[in-house]
């Protein structure tokens, strides 16, 4: 998970620690720091090489923005293939073009409500952990 709101990132993991759908979610609290742990760089150097099953990612981050983040992970062969899903707040059509564009494979838009919020985290996790398959290469489930 890549967001810099700590709000956010609490409520997420909460979502899906209710719900049982994660057994291990690294937050990355810009696009750097996503960036260090994608490619086993800095404080992530000695982490194992597999990539994630799913990656949440927010667009509106510090020093590297999300959108730089995704053309990266989708311009190397050996990233390409994580599954990505933008969960941002901007309804902006510019930012979910651009997201399209550069290969992401969901965009949802953070819903303000609490309860909606969590649901949607519940929905997103119940499809990314139990029904969609991952990638060869990606974490276990």
């Amino acid at each position: 998970m890549v967001e810099d709101d700590p709000k956010d990132v609490e409520l997420t993991l909460t979502a899906l620690e209710e719900y049982n759908l994660a057994n291990e979610v690294v937050v990355a609290r810009d696009g750097v720091e996503a960036l260090d742990y994608l490619y086993c760089r800095g404080v992530f150097a000695t982490r194992v090489g597999d990539n994630p099953a799913v990656m949440l990612l927010d667009l509106k981050l510090p020093n590297v923005d999300g959108l730089e983040v995704l053309q990266q992970i989708k311009s190397d062969d050996k990233l390409k293939m994580i599954p990505v899903v933008v969960l941002t707040s901007s309804k902006e059509e510019k930012d979910m073009v651009a997201s399209y564009k550069l290969g992401v494979n969901a965009y949802v838009v953070k819903p303000v409500d609490f309860h909606e919020f969590v649901n949607a985290i519940r929905e997103l996790g119940v499809f990314w952990a139990v029904i969609n398959e991952p990638p060869p290469g990606s974490m276990k489930k």
